[in-house]
C-alpha cells in the first residue's frame, strides 16, 4: 500500500472485482436512486473534500472551505462512484471522487476573479470576501492537489488523463475570454469552448475508475458518454442563467453579454436583439425586459432540445458496456441534467 502525501491517510490502490458482471440489475427509476445508489459514497467524499483542502497557512483552508461548505451539485464525484459501479471496482473509490470536485472548485475561484462575478452558490463570491490575489492562489492550491491525488489514487493512466484535461480547461477559458463580447459568435466555437472548459473534466471523472484499473476499452466508452453528457449539462446551465435559480443573478450571462446557446438560439428569432447588445451591456432594468423576450421566443426551449441531442449521444455510448445498476443511474442521471429545468 502506498503512504500519501496528502491529509487522509494512505492511498489505497483499488481493483476491479466483478466488473464484468457488475451489481445486479434493479430498476433505477429517477435521479434520486441513481444517488442513492452511492449515497454513503458521496457522504464519505463530502468529508475527505474538506480533510483535502486543509493546510498549515491558514488562508488556504478558509479561502477553500469556503466555497466547499457553499455546497454544490457534487455532479463529478457522483459520476466517478458511477463509473467505479460500472466497471465494478472496490473499494469504493472515495479519495479518486474527490479528484474532480477539487479541479472544479479550483477553477470557479479562478473564473469569478477573471469574470468579476460578484456571487457564487448563494453567497458572496470568495474574491469579494478574501481578495483576489489570495483567492486566485488558493485555486492553485486546489488544482494541484487535485493532480497529486489523481496520481496517488488513479495512477499513470489517470494522471496523464488529467494532464490532458487540465489543459483543454485552460485552453477553453482562453478562447471564452478572447470571444467575450463577441456577438457574431455560432453554435460551432461555442461547443468547442464547453467541450474544453466543461465536458473534458466530467468525462475525465466518469471514465477515472477505469482507468484506475486498466480497463482501457470501457473508459473509452465511458468517455463518449461524460463528453456527451457534459456539454450537455452545461447548456442546460446556461439556460438556467434565465431562471432565478442558479446561485446567481438572474440573466447574468445576457448582463455581460456572454454568447452562449441560449443567447445565439434567440439572436436566430429576435432580429433586434444583436443591436441592442452591440450597443454596450445593459442596465438591470433592460436585462429583465430582455430575459421575458427570450424567454418568449422559444430560445430556450431550442437550446434544451439541443441538449437532450447530447444526452442521446451520451446513452448510445454506453451501449458496449455490460448491464448493471451503476450503467442504469448514469443513463437516468443524463437524463436528469436536462429534464431538471422546469
Amino acid at each position: 500500500m502506498t503512504t500519501s502525501v496528502l491529509p487522509g491517510g494512505p492511498a489505497v490502490r483499488h481493483r476491479a472485482a466483478g466488473a464484468k458482471a457488475g451489481a445486479p440489475l434493479t430498476r433505477i427509476d429517477g435521479p434520486g436512486a441513481a444517488l442513492g445508489l452511492v449515497a454513503e459514497e458521496l457522504a464519505a467524499a463530502e468529508l475527505a473534500l474538506m480533510d483535502l483542502v486543509q493546510s498549515d497557512v491558514r488562508a488556504v483552508p478558509e479561502v477553500a472551505g469556503y466555497l466547499v461548505a457553499a455546497g454544490g451539485k457534487r455532479l463529478r464525484p457522483a459520476l466517478t462512484a458511477l463509473g467505479a459501479r460500472v466497471v465494478g471496482m472496490e473499494p469504493a473509490p472515495v479519495r479518486l471522487m474527490c479528484v474532480g470536485e477539487l479541479l472544479h472548485l479550483g477553477s470557479l475561484l479562478h473564473d469569478d476573479v477573471v469574470d468579476d462575478g460578484d456571487t457564487r452558490r448563494d453567497r458572496p463570491a470568495a474574491h469579494r470576501v478574501y481578495g483576489n490575489a489570495v483567492t486566485v492562489l488558493t485555486g492553485d492550491f486546489c488544482l494541484a492537489r487535485a493532480v497529486l491525488l489523481a496520481a496517488e489514487e488513479g495512477g499513470f493512466d489517470a494522471v496523464r488523463a488529467l494532464g490532458d484535461v487540465v489543459t483543454e480547461m485552460a485552453e477553453g477559458e482562453v478562447l471564452q475570454l478572447q470571444r467575450a463580447g463577441d456577438l457574431s459568435c455560432t453554435v460551432e466555437p461555442y461547443l468547442d469552448v464547453v467541450a474544453r472548459k466543461s465536458a473534458a473534466l466530467i468525462a475525465w471523472c466518469v471514465r477515472a475508475p477505469a482507468l484506475a484499473t486498466g480497463m482501457h476499452e470501457e473508459a473509452a466508452l465511458l468517455e463518449g458518454f461524460g463528453r456527451a453528457v457534459g456539454i450537455a449539462f452545461q447548456i442546460t446551465d446556461d439556460v438556467l442563467d434565465y431562471s432565478d435559480s442558479t446561485g446567481k443573478s438572474r440573466g447574468s450571462d445576457l448582463r455581460e453579454r456572454k454568447v452562449t446557446l441560449p443567447l445565439i438560439r434567440a439572436m436566430e428569432r429576435l432580429p433586434g436583439l444583436r443591436a441592442e447588445l452591440e450597443r454596450g451591456e445593459p442596465d438591470p432594468a433592460h436585462v429583465d425586459r430582455l430575459v421575458r423576450e427570450i424567454r418568449a421566443s422559444g430560445a430556450l426551449d431550442t437550446a434544451l432540445e439541443d441538449a437532450r441531442g447530447y444526452v442521446r449521444m451520451a446513452v448510445s455510448a454506453l451501449d458496449g458496456l455490460p448491464e448493471s445498476t451503476g450503467l442504469e443511474a448514469l443513463r437516468v442521471l443524463a437524463h436528469h441534467l436536462v429534464e431538471r429545468v422546469r
